[in-house]
């Protein structure tokens, strides 16, 4: 079954702020369980979307939370800072002239049946039955999530990025943009114990052993499937891909000195002594240009810090409102320590 998921709209969700810890407030209608700057929230609002997680939950085989459980009232403070935090979007959107059009949500619930379920209305019909949607509560939660996203393209509509940010950018993260000399070789790994440690004098001989095999014609692959000792190449007959710096010293420089097709006498290691042969020529160390990638670091730095913004708006939006909500009995957020306290808890 094709879950919905859009309980929590995705930059509401990403966004979400812990409100600030308050009382019960005794004046808030019967029937409601918070209000916003004069605005309502219905308690069947909550119960609506404390249904809908249920259903999803059970629909994944998973036991939901009991009511009264502390799990239970988790989930149900999340939701009621959510509804908050919803409509303090929609009244700052108000303000904004931010608006929603009808064209728009049909446009998204369109995209939406076709991606999620490939335009069959039937199926989609029958997953938000089964998930508790009302045709109506679905188009409410997708116009919250359009108006969400605008709200962001709205708050963020100034930030920039120069060319210089990228160029620093670009050079402070050289590696993710370069790549090392690299060739295939293979490998024999020759490890006598002697108990949990390598006998390396054990190991030398074993070693000195099959490099004579080797060098009179003895079959690599053949041998290397027999009695080498390292388990992530032995069933492919030794063979590695190997880049410059990535493997210990004494493997990395004898495997980038060889010649193709000649086998190493046995090299020491920490791990035990080494039989390798060059396969192929040394593949040169190459880094991506700038031109090639300024508009795809742009374009994340633009949106970490279009998000940095809109973070901080937000936060800036909890103390605005910090006075303008008032919840029911029942329903305030839970008190959060007071970090000044806490620090001084700690070092007593």
């Amino acid at each position: 079954m094709k879950l919905l998921r859009l309980t929590f709209l995705p930059l509401l969700a990403a966004l979400l702020v812990a409100a600030p810890a308050c009382g019960g407030d005794s004046s808030v209608p019967e029937g409601a369980i918070a209000v916003v700057n004069g605005t309502e929230i219905q308690r069947a609002a909550l119960e609506e979307l404390m249904q809908r997680a249920k259903k999803n939950t059970e629909a994944q085989k998973q036991e939901f939370p009991k009511v009264g459980t502390p799990e239970y009232q988790n989930i149900q403070r999340q939701y009621v800072a959510f509804l908050v935090q919803r409509e303090q979007f929609v009244q700052e959107a108000e303000k904004l002239k931010v608006e929603v059009t009808d064209a728009e949500i049909d446009k998204e619930v369109k995209s939406f049946v076709e991606s999620r379920f490939e335009g069959k209305q039937k199926a989609f019909e029958k997953a938000l039955e089964e998930q508790g949607f009302t045709k109506e509560a679905f188009r409410d939660t997708i116009r919250i999530s359009v108006l969400s996203q605008k709200l962001f393209d709205a708050v963020t509509k100034d930030v920039e990025v120069e060319d210089a940010e990228v160029v620093k950018w670009y050079q402070q993260n050289q590696s993710q943009y370069s790549t090392p000399e690299s060739r295939d070789v293979r490998h024999i790994l020759i490890a006598e114990k002697k108990g949990d440690e390598v006998d390396f004098a054990k190991s030398k001989a074993e070693a000195d052993r099959v490099y004579a095999l080797l060098v009179n014609g003895g079959n690599f692959t053949a041998l290397a499937k027999q009695v080498s000792q390292d388990p992530g190449s032995k069933d492919q007959g030794g063979k590695l891909t190997i880049s410059r710096g990535q493997t210990v010293p004494e493997f990395d420089k004898t495997s980038f000195a060889l010649k193709v097709g000649v086998v190493s006498k046995p090299v020491k290691t920490t791990y035990g002594y080494h039989l390798i042969e060059a396969l192929s020529p040394v593949r040169k160390a190459t880094t991506t240009p700038l031109a090639k990638v300024k508009a795809s670091i742009k374009a994340n730095l633009l949106q970490e810090r279009r998000t940095e913004v809109m973070t901080k708006w937000v936060e800036d939006l909890q103390g605005k409102y910090e006075s303008k909500v008032r919840y029911a009995t029942g329903f305030e957020p839970p008190e959060l320590p007071d970090p000044t306290e806490t620090e001084t808890t700690e070092t007593e």
